[in-house]
């Protein structure tokens, strides 16, 4: 998820939204192996994800247990307490689905298709295919820059509903408030300084938003939403449809469903920070499974380090009893990684693994 050059594409997959209102079942392009459909069906939480409340976090130290409870055993959190107001979040939700609402026509003014046969990470339309083979996710997607202002591509950024940029600016700032805190938390679950991830974050780095546009799907025990995979980021906000569940992480093996919490975001750290911990926390395998009646949204921020700043372990997390468990990497040739796993079914993170 930083700056990169256009990949080909092998195929140029159809808009989901568009197919799926004229075939009775999936294309055999989307349709997972047979032995893999019945693990679709997500295992129920015994243990919860814990539920932080962000704005208790500075003050009570159950609350930071709670914190590295949820990341040592999850890696993630569904916050609450985030200072975004219900009635907000829904405006944030609306200008989504009225974003998909659009005519195709209009949607496709903000492409990610260059000259034709290339796939560009921002813009509207599909993850690219590498494969002819390849199983493709039954979602579409518009990606963009949001941090820092100054790397927004305006026509990138869509101009209907009229309140779209105003309302992704507006969450902008909020969701970075949240990014620096949990951040801080982060450094001092390590014994670092409390700004120590925070000044990482200099002009170079980039934010991006994704939404996420899960249409119904005729066979959804037949089609994922979206493939397993980890986050390439350093962390990882997400807000999820209140409306419909889909969202499933793998722990041990076994997948669970995660739980909707309305007006709850919900925070991960992502493979960056799994490397500069040097493994001390773990960025989640996580999927979108598919609703046989009902679409479903997210937004998806991801933070990210300048696209030639080298990821690898702290030197103050290693020692004799811990050695490096990562190699270095530029951000750049990470996210080349990780689109080209992820298209195949694997995972980035397991690429830079000693």
């Amino acid at each position: 998820m930083a700056d990169a050059e256009p990949w080909k594409t092998v195929t140029i997959p159809p808009i989901v939204q568009e197919l799926v209102t004229s075939v009775q079942e999936p294309p055999s392009r989307y349709v997972i192996p047979e032995q893999n459909r019945a693990a679709l069906a997500g295992s129920e939480m015994l243990d919860p994800i814990p539920i932080i409340d962000l704005s208790r976090l500075s003050s009570n130290a159950d609350e930071v247990s709670k914190l590295r409870s949820a990341l040592e055993n999850w890696g993630l959190f569904l916050a609450v307490g985030h200072g975004m107001e219900p009635g907000f979040l829904g405006e944030v939700m609306k200008v989504t689905r009225d974003f998909f609402k659009l005519p195709l026509e209009e949607k496709q003014k903000y492409s990610n298709l260059v000259n034709g046969n290339e796939v560009r990470i921002e813009g509207y339309g599909n993850d690219m295919v590498v494969s002819e083979k390849q199983i493709l996710d039954w979602c579409d997607r518009l990606y963009i820059i949001v941090e820092p202002e100054s790397r927004r591509i305006d026509s990138l950024w869509p101009t209907q509903p009229p309140s779209f940029r105003d309302v992704l600016s507006e969450y902008t700032v909020r969701c970075r408030n949240i990014a620096n805190l949990f951040l801080e938390n982060l450094a001092k679950l390590l014994n670092l300084r409390e700004d120590y991830f925070v000044d990482m974050f200099d002009e170079d780095s980039l934010t991006y938003a994704r939404f996420n546009y899960y249409p119904h799907c005729p066979k959804p025990d037949h089609v994922l939403g979206m493939k397993p995979h980890t986050d390439a980021s350093v962390i990882t906000i997400v807000f999820i449809d209140d409306n419909v569940s889909g969202l499933q992480l793998q722990n041990n093996g076994v997948w669970y469903d995660v739980p909707i919490v309305p007006n709850a975001l919900l925070v991960n750290v992502g493979d960056v920070m799994e490397i500069m911990s040097n493994g001390f926390f773990k960025s989640p395998v996580h999927r979108v499974v598919t609703n046989a009646e009902k679409e479903r949204l997210s937004l998806v921020m991801f933070y990210t380090m300048g696209p030639e700043r080298e990821i690898e372990p702290l030197s103050e997390l290693v020692d004799e009893k811990t050695p490096v468990r990562y190699r270095k990497i530029k951000t750049n040739d990470y996210i080349a990684t990780l689109f080209e796993t992820f298209a195949r079914g694997t995972l980035a993170i397991d690429a830079v693994k000693i």
